[in-house]
């Protein structure tokens, strides 16, 4: 323990391969930079006074998460792809496992408060302005923020109290709950129940809060009788549950089993998906399936 608490770990990133080094850090490279600048522009088109809803508040919310989620892990694995030296510090490993914890758990409750504010605007319209005040929005981004950091604290004391023995080379591209446990000398069996409890109430249960609120809003727009507008009102929502889907699926098949040895590699992928690819998507999807963004961020990108 007091080994690993000087010299900390080694990560050993995506490949062991030294000829693909190179052409994973340029493509990791262009999609970090396609995050930033999306993000970016999402964040700056949603300060807009003509995109002043509480839609356009949460987007902007999830841009600043999406940002700093890709911050906190694709900077530190393009340099691994370039040096030979892939060492992490103990409070450096510490920092990165709270910080993606952190994000990732504020953004799964955050989608939540996405559909919830979805369901309003589109089950109760006349309501929807008195319920939905710039209050009750804050409230939601911050009790967002407070159970992510709950839920953060929690599991980054306890993987950090099991023991760790022999190398301390972590098979993953940053510090995360699946490959540090592997590293444990312990019986770890109680402390996967615990994630698995931790999951339920980081995933499941905004999802499930998710899953009633859609169901209301199909209700509601099977009602319209326009086939137009059962179109248009659904395009509305499809954005976000195309981001719903991609993150609680992988949230939840990387944190169901974390002791998984047989599939540290799917789990890689996985966790690319949630921390690389999603901010990425992000944008692109919101963009260009909204009108009124598309059309502040043609204004913008016209005043450059």
């Amino acid at each position: 323990g007091n080994h690993t608490l000087l010299t900390g770990f080694v990560l050993s990133g995506l490949s062991n391969h030294p000829e693909q080094q190179h052409l994973l850090f340029f493509t990791f490279c262009l999609i970090y930079t396609i995050t930033i600048s999306g993000n970016l522009l999402i964040f700056m088109a949603t300060v807009h006074p003509t995109l002043r809803t509480p839609m356009y508040f949460f987007l902007r919310v999830l841009s600043f998460l999406d940002i700093s989620t890709a911050s906190i892990v694709v900077p530190k694995m393009l340099v691994n792809f370039l040096s030979e030296d892939r060492s992490i510090s103990y409070m450096g490993c510490v920092t990165q496992l709270y910080c993606v914890i952190f994000l990732g758990a504020t953004e799964c409750y955050l989608l939540a408060a996405m559909a919830y504010d979805r369901y309003m605007a589109i089950c109760n319209p006349l309501r929807y302005a008195i319920i939905m005040n710039s209050r009750v929005c804050l409230s939601l981004v911050l009790l967002s923020c407070c159970s992510g950091n709950v839920a953060s604290v929690v599991q980054t004391a306890w993987v950090f109290a099991l023991p760790i023995c022999g190398p301390r080379k972590i098979n993953y591209f940053f510090c995360d709950i699946p490959p540090l446990i592997a590293l444990s000398c312990a019986d770890t069996s109680s402390y996967e129940k615990q994630i698995i409890a931790a999951t339920v109430l980081v995933i499941f249960t905004p999802f499930c809060l998710i899953l009633v609120s859609y169901a209301c809003i199909i209700s509601s727009i099977m009602k319209i009788s326009s086939a137009e507008g059962r179109q248009k009102t659904f395009s509305t929502c499809s954005s976000h549950l195309t981001v719903v889907t991609l993150y609680y699926a992988s949230g939840t098949l990387i944190y169901l089993r974390p002791k998984a040895s047989n599939s540290q590699d799917s789990k890689k992928v996985l966790a690319l998906i949630y921390t690389t690819i999603i901010p990425t998507l992000n944008p692109m999807i919101y963009s260009l399936r909204n009108k009124e963004v598309k059309g502040v961020l043609t204004k913008i990108i016209a005043e450059l």
